[in-house]
């Protein structure tokens, strides 16, 4: 499955219809998780079935004019929330569970999602048109991706997303994406950090760009900007609304620069190595029960953890890992930083110590030394354990993504 996206251009009042129909998706989502907390679903169906009901109410005339199709994807995101609230109770993971929440309708956040009905595109698919009841009409697409080159039965579902700087469809494509790659018998361990964004077990470092340090002054400017235009007990002003969505814009800006450079770095990795192993968490922050949500707990280095994009660089690794055939594993961090990298032995360190120093004579990084520990774990568990077998070479010679 593959997503493009395009961004949907129209008049004013289409885009109101659009904000209705996300409006509208969120009641539908809100009653389902209603309806299951008074206990009267018990599984995904029953949540559909209550779709229909909520259509054919007449105490919520405009829960009908949206697709029905739309009606029961939103409940499918409810029961999904549900699932993974109990798969989480049964893994035991400490702290908060994830307890469904109900939902608000924010501005410059929200999707609505349409399956198979409920939307046309034009002939030369240049063009959407959404033929539910709530109108909204026919939207401009702008983008880089071209919808000619796949059927229209390979288009499982499109997703109407608000952001900030206007509104997008994402098209849901039935495809699997695989790439031709040389083999280059390149492996290569990572050890992500905050001084660089990795270092490899080549002793090679990718400086960490600090989208958001770098827009902290023009952040903290219009931060100010919108609260000396907020007015408490009032209605606000339209400049305080222009503020705010000047100030949305540039921390949309801020995040989709942090997505990109995940994503090339990514790409760069995988398309130069056979093998890439990388540690689950970084270990510069092993007391920090060695994952990200626990990690921004500390205060002092939060915002630096969440500018580096560790989970968004690791999740573009492993897609590019099963679309160019390159196996991806993930290493435990457990003494990774700790033990000689030539001669095994324990060499501990505090957090602020960055050279790794050894009585057999080895001199190196802190991070390198991590990397080359990384690089060694993956390359003992290869064929034995891993999260690469799914879409490794199996025993006929076959890859099976």
């Amino acid at each position: 499955m593959i997503v493009y996206e395009g961004k949907l251009k129209g008049k004013e009042y289409q885009y109101r219809r659009l904000d209705e129909a996300i409006r509208t998706g969120l009641f539908i989502r809100n009653a389902c998780l209603r309806y299951w907390e008074d206990g009267h679903a018990k599984s995904r169906n029953d949540l559909s079935k209550y779709c229909a009901v909520l259509g054919k109410n007449k105490e919520f005339p405009w829960a009908r004019k949206l697709n029905s199709q739309a009606r029961q994807a939103m409940s499918e995101r409810t029961w999904a929330s549900v699932s993974r609230f109990f798969d989480n109770c049964k893994k035991q993971i400490k702290g908060k569970k994830g307890y469904p929440k109900y939902k608000k309708n924010r501005p410059n956040h929200g999707s609505v999602e349409y399956k198979t009905s409920g939307w046309k595109l034009s002939e030369n698919r240049d063009s959407i048109t959404f033929t539910d009841g709530l109108k909204a009409g026919t939207f401009k697409l702008y983008g880089t991706r071209d919808l000619n080159d796949y059927q229209l039965s390979q288009i499982k579902r499109v997703r109407v997303v608000r952001r900030a700087d206007g509104y997008y469809a994402q098209f849901c494509i039935d495809h699997d994406r695989t790439e031709d790659k040389e083999p280059t018998g390149n492996t290569l361990g990572l050890d992500v950090g905050l001084n660089h964004f990795y270092t490899d077990s080549n002793g090679q470092t990718v400086d960490n760009p600090r989208f958001l340090r770098k827009s902290e002054k023009q952040l903290k400017r219009l931060q100010k900007r919108v609260s000396k235009r907020f007015k408490k007990g009032q209605p606000q002003s339209n400049n305080y609304k222009k503020a705010k969505q000047k100030l949305a814009k540039k921390h949309l800006k801020v995040s989709r620069q942090r997505k990109d450079f995940a994503v090339k770095i990514a790409l760069c990795v995988v398309r130069s190595n056979d093998l890439v192993a990388y540690v689950d968490a970084p270990a510069a922050c092993r007391r920090l029960d060695l994952q990200v949500r626990n990690m921004v707990k500390n205060h002092h280095l939060a915002k630096s953890i969440s500018d580096a994009a560790w989970s968004e660089f690791r999740r573009w690794l492993e897609y590019f890992g099963k679309v160019f055939g390159v196996a991806t594993v993930a290493v435990k961090p457990r003494y990774t930083s700790q033990n000689c990298s030539n001669c095994g032995c324990l060499v501990k360190k505090t957090l602020s110590t960055r050279t790794h120093k050894c009585q057999c004579g080895c001199v190196l990084d802190r991070d390198w030394n991590a990397a080359i520990n990384i690089l060694k774990e993956a390359l003992r568990t290869v064929g034995h354990t891993g999260t690469f077998q799914e879409y490794w070479i199996n025993a006929s010679g076959q890859l099976a993504l």
